[in-house]
């Protein structure tokens, strides 16, 4: 059933992955680009390089050419009502000054750079990208970088490039796991 499901990806049976994961983000600490290269080939079978490695322009343009029109409709609708929520939930900085001088209060800043990760192939939902990326723009943030995994043709998801550009995204790169 549903419950025998859920329990099936609880965090206690990942604990099989925890020593490959280890080696796998030690070898990139040590290694660099060549074990992500090395990786990318290995686990998503394309071959990413120096060159390649960001999304270009031209492959976001090929994207918007790629997806359905009523998709990118929604796309556009979601990140309206995506926002309109989180302005909701932002916090604002405050300060009391007291009688005795004292003063109260806390400042709220936003992070200057924030990475996400989302999903490709069977799991490629541009949702993932939205309800990642809003969030991080309304609290301020002026930098976010994704990374998602290229198909075996080297190109990411069509549907994941348009929501990216949508949501604000300027850096976008093809890497995907542990790498």
């Amino acid at each position: 059933g549903l419950l025998s499901d859920l329990l099936k990806r609880s965090p206690n049976q990942y604990t099989q992955y925890e020593q490959k994961v280890a080696e796998i983000v030690g070898e990139v600490k040590e290694k660099g680009d060549e074990a992500l290269f090395r990786y990318t080939l290995e686990f998503d079978k394309t071959a990413i390089n120096g060159e390649n490695i960001r999304v270009s322009e031209t492959e976001i343009e090929e994207a918007y050419q790629k997806i359905d029109k009523e998709l990118l409709r929604v796309i556009r609708a979601a990140i309206k009502n995506i926002e309109a929520y989180h302005v909701l939930q932002k916090r604002n900085s405050w300060f009391d000054t007291k009688e005795n001088g004292v003063i109260l209060g806390q400042k709220i800043t936003p992070l200057a750079t924030a990475g996400i990760y989302v999903p490709g192939g069977k799991a490629a939902y541009p949702s993932s990208v939205l309800m990642n990326v809003i969030p991080a723009k309304v609290a301020g943030v002026k930098r976010i970088v994704m990374t998602t995994p290229p198909g075996k043709d080297g190109k990411v998801n069509p549907g994941t490039l348009v929501a990216a550009k949508e949501a604000g995204v300027l850096e976008i790169y093809k890497v995907g796991g542990a790498q």
